[in-house]
């Protein structure tokens, strides 16, 4: 898939959407979810132009890849997400309803979240 430097992420990093900014250096914006499905809604995103979670681990250089995952952390860490827990989640392609063709993090947190996937019935 190519990236399409038309949607909303890209315009956010182009700085022609605003958004309620948390966190930005040279490769990484954070800002908080437009639509919060939590009381602490973060999308983290890297600054490259990667469509996916597997174009981003695929072409990005390592060092950024390892910048990426340390700064959402430190992300979390500054948002006091560290003591009761969070979730991070990254939607890719059709089946993982990525809504956005632009790689991003959620993070959620600031209230109990509940399971990921039901336990088996049986």
């Amino acid at each position: 898939m190519t990236y399409d430097d038309s949607n909303v992420f890209a315009k956010i990093l182009r700085g022609e959407i605003p958004c309620n900014k948390v966190y930005e250096d040279d490769q990484v914006l954070a800002f908080y979810d437009i639509q919060p499905q939590t009381k602490v809604h973060v999308l983290v995103i890297p600054k490259g132009a990667y469509v996916s979670f597997a174009d981003f681990s695929q072409q990005a250089p390592e060092a950024e890849i390892a910048g990426f995952f340390r700064t959402a952390g430190k992300i979390a860490k500054d948002l006091g997400l560290d003591d009761d827990g969070y979730r991070i989640l990254a939607n890719t392609g059709h089946h993982g309803h990525q809504e956005v063709p632009h790689f991003h993090l959620h993070l959620f947190g600031g209230q109990p979240l509940g399971r990921m996937i039901r336990p088996p019935q049986g």
